[in-house]
Order: structure tokens, then C-alpha cells, then sequence
């Protein structure tokens, strides 16, 4: 529970800021008349919105599962991520439009220095804004808070090039430099949007996470237990910052219920430290043949066929592997 409030409390900060970074950008655009800050402006719109939709996903998000979500919330703030990435998309589409209209219609612009200054502001605390929910969203596993932070950085790296280039045309008057600008740096936020909106989708779709499947397989390959024979058919599925695992284990056949469970049981504390109890477990204990002997470190087994020559490597290949894979 601490975990969502801070989750939530970090987000309401972020829009706090947000609003008063738009407010200065466009009133940055209304003394200036630039179409290169109007970008930067019209991309803030994009943080507000985005970020009052982050927000009221980490809301739901951080609610108990019930029996019409047996799951949890968590998927909520995926689908606020791919809005917040089809946001970013469309105004940087709109933004490349305004560009070119304005190489054929330019525009008389004027104040640019004080333009460049409440810009440059405006960039600096995105960026901080940025760094702090890219890192609580990491510590957190927070897909919301990560998606949001990356959007913020993205739109001060985009800030700092339009800086250098509203500088230029300071000094030098060239009126398509602005068009040029927003060109350019409404390409960027167009593929910002579009690495966050396929990110999500591909998570949506349950697609298999490997960087977390290495973790466990680097971690139970370095705990593993002689009675853990064969682990495999193993699945991963991300809710927010949950976690669900199911796989099976490969246990001595003679084992009763009682010592199954037990094995059962280490394999789930492993797991659970490993992600800082954001995981849930289901294991299916399978018995053992005369195929695994060679392979087995249980020691004193009456029943042995073949004396142990080698562990069976864990590999993620093998750990993903179903039973109907094997079998082929």
C-alpha cells in the first residue's frame, strides 16, 4: 500500500509541475509567435493529459484483487501507457503539419530571448521531473511511471536542440530555421511515441519478458537444490508491477506430498526474493524418471538406475521449454 501512495504522490507532483510548465510555454509562444515553440507548448498539452490518465491508472491500479479481477489492476496502467504513446504520436504529427505550413506562410516573430529562457526553464524541470519517475517507476515496477518519464526526457532532449536553434535564429533572423526545428523535433516525439506504444502493446499481448526470465534463471541455477531435478514449461505474465510465474518442477518420483510441497515451497521463496515479493507462483511438481538419473544430485536414492554423471544445465531455453517441445 505505502508502495502505491508514493507511486501515486510522485505522479501528482509530476502534473502539478506539468500545468505550470505548459501555462509559461505558451505564454512563451503568445510573446514570441514561434512555431518552434509552439511544439514544445503543444507537447506539454500531451504531458498534462498523459499524466492526469497516469495518474488514474496508478489509482486503479494499486486496488485489491477482486472476484471480477482475480488478477488485479495492474494492466491499467498499460492501457495508460499506449494512450499516452498514440498522445505523443498525434502531436507530433500536428506539430510536423504546423512546420510546414509555416515554410510557405512564415511569420513574423518577435521577444525571442525572453521566449528562450522560460523554454530552457521549462526543459530543465522536465528533465528532473523525468529522471525521478523513470527511477521510482523502476524501483517500483511501475510501466505507468516509466512511460511518463521517458515522454518527459524526450521532450527536453527536444528542448535543448530547439534551444541551440531558436539561438541561432536569434542572431541570424532566418525565418525557416523555426519551421526547420519543428520539423525535426516533431519527428522525435512521433517515434518517442511510437517505442512507448509498441512497448505496451507487446506487454498486452503477454509477450514473454527474457530480461526477467534470465533473472530466474540466474538465480535458481545459483540456489539451486540437489532435489530440483528439472525446472521447464516456464511462463511469466506482468500485471503493473506484479508478477505471475507458473512452471513445473521435476522432483524424486518416491517423494510424498508433504516433501513436494516442500521443494515446492523453497523454488516460490526463491522467486519471491529475487523480485522483492512482487511475484506470484504456481508450480506443478512432475515426477521423475530413469531419463533424469544421469543427471540427479539427490543423494541416497534407493532407486537409482544410472549413477550421476553431469547437472542438467538451466539455460532459458530449457526453462521456457513445454512438455509437448520435449517430447517432439
Amino acid at each position: 500500500m505505502e508502495e502505491d501512495l508514493l507511486k501515486q504522490r510522485t505522479q501528482r507532483w509530476i502534473v502539478s509541475l506539468s500545468v505550470l510548465i505548459l501555462v509559461g510555454k505558451f505564454l512563451a509562444y503568445y510573446l514570441t509567435n514561434s512555431v518552434g515553440i509552439l511544439t514544445d507548448a503543444m507537447e506539454s498539452i500531451v504531458n498534462v493529459t498523459a499524466g492526469f490518465i497516469s495518474l488514474f491508472s496508478l489509482y486503479v491500479s494499486s486496488k485489491p484483487k477482486d472476484k471480477s479481477h482475480p488478477f488485479g489492476h495492474g494492466k491499467v496502467e498499460l492501457i495508460s501507457a499506449s494512450i499516452e504513446g498514440i498522445l505523443i504520436m498525434v502531436a507530433g504529427l500536428l506539430i510536423i503539419y504546423e512546420a510546414i505550413k509555416r515554410l510557405y506562410e512564415p511569420t513574423l516573430i518577435s521577444k525571442l530571448d525572453i521566449g528562450i529562457l522560460i523554454v530552457a526553464l521549462g526543459g530543465l524541470f522536465n528533465y528532473l521531473m523525468g529522471w525521478y519517475s523513470i527511477s521510482i517507476g523502476r524501483k517500483h515496477n511501475s510501466i505507468a511511471l516509466i512511460a511518463g518519464g521517458k515522454h518527459l526526457q524526450s521532450d527536453t532532449y527536444s528542448t535543448i536542440g530547439l534551444v541551440l536553434g531558436l539561438t541561432l535564429l536569434y542572431f541570424t533572423k532566418l525565418s525557416w530555421i523555426d519551421s526547420a526545428l519543428a520539423l525535426i523535433f516533431g519527428s522525435i516525439i512521433v517515434i518517442t511515441g511510437v517505442n512507448i506504444l509498441r512497448k505496451t502493446v507487446a506487454t498486452l499481448m503477454d509477450e514473454a519478458d527474457v530480461q526477467v526470465l534470465e533473472s530466474m534463471v540466474k538465480a535458481i541455477s545459483t540456489h539451486r537444490k540437489d532435489d530440483w531435478i528439472d525446472i521447464h514449461n516456464m511462463k511469466t505474465i506482468k500485471y503493473g508491477s506484479q508478477l505471475f510465474v507458473d512452471c513445473d518442477l521435476t522432483l524424486p518420483w518416491f517423494y510424498n506430498i508433504n516433501e513436494s510441497h516442500k521443494a515446492c515451497d523453497e523454488l516460490k521463496a526463491l522467486l519471491t526474493r529475487e523480485f522483492s515479493g512482487r511475484v506470484l507462483v504456481s508450480i506443478h511438481s512432475d515426477p521423475c524418471d530413469a531419463k533424469h538419473c544421469e543427471h540427479c544430485k539427490v543423494k541416497g536414492c534407493l532407486y537409482r538406475i544410472e549413477a550421476f554423471r553431469e547437472e542438467h544445465e538451466l539455460t532459458l531455453t530449457e526453462l521456457t521449454q513445454t512438455d509437448e517441445d520435449r517430447n517432439e
